[in-house]
């Protein structure tokens, strides 16, 4: 089976960064995607989680910010977990490797952050903030 996502966007708020019970950093933000219909001048906007993981998370942390273009390639994930009984889920990027790119969707200087590894830690949601994700 194959699993691919390659996406490029501007950043909906500040990526947030913290760490697994083992000390690995997890960086998560949302992109907004946009796609332009030929048919008239309509315009579709996805909103996309992105999860990093590794040695790329605190890059991603530090450089990107609200606003910001990025380009990230990884795969889809479904996340499942039950909140005040009943069971929520949503789908979200695992980034393999996330690209900086200039603002105003000009691709300046572009750096690249490629994940470490593979192996990933269990990822639970976090506490707060999650019950009513909009699908």
């Amino acid at each position: 089976m194959f699993n691919k996502v390659i996406l490029a966007g501007n950043l909906t708020k500040d990526p947030e960064l913290r760490y697994s019970a083992q000390g690995t950093p997890i960086c998560s933000f949302k992109l907004a995607v946009n796609s332009r219909f030929k048919t008239g001048d309509k315009e579709e906007v996805l909103f996309i989680d992105v999860v990093v993981f590794g040695k790329q998370a605190e890059p991603c942390s530090q450089y990107l910010s609200k606003g910001k273009a990025a380009l990230v390639e990884g795969r889809l994930r479904e996340r499942r977990w039950e909140y005040e009984g009943q069971q929520k889920y949503k789908m979200e990027v695992l980034a393999q490797s996330v690209q900086f790119l200039g603002g105003g969707g000009k691709r300046q200087q572009a750096d690249t952050h490629e994940a470490g590894g593979t192996d990933e830690p269990s990822y639970a949601p976090p506490s707060d903030d999650i019950p009513d994700e909009p699908f």
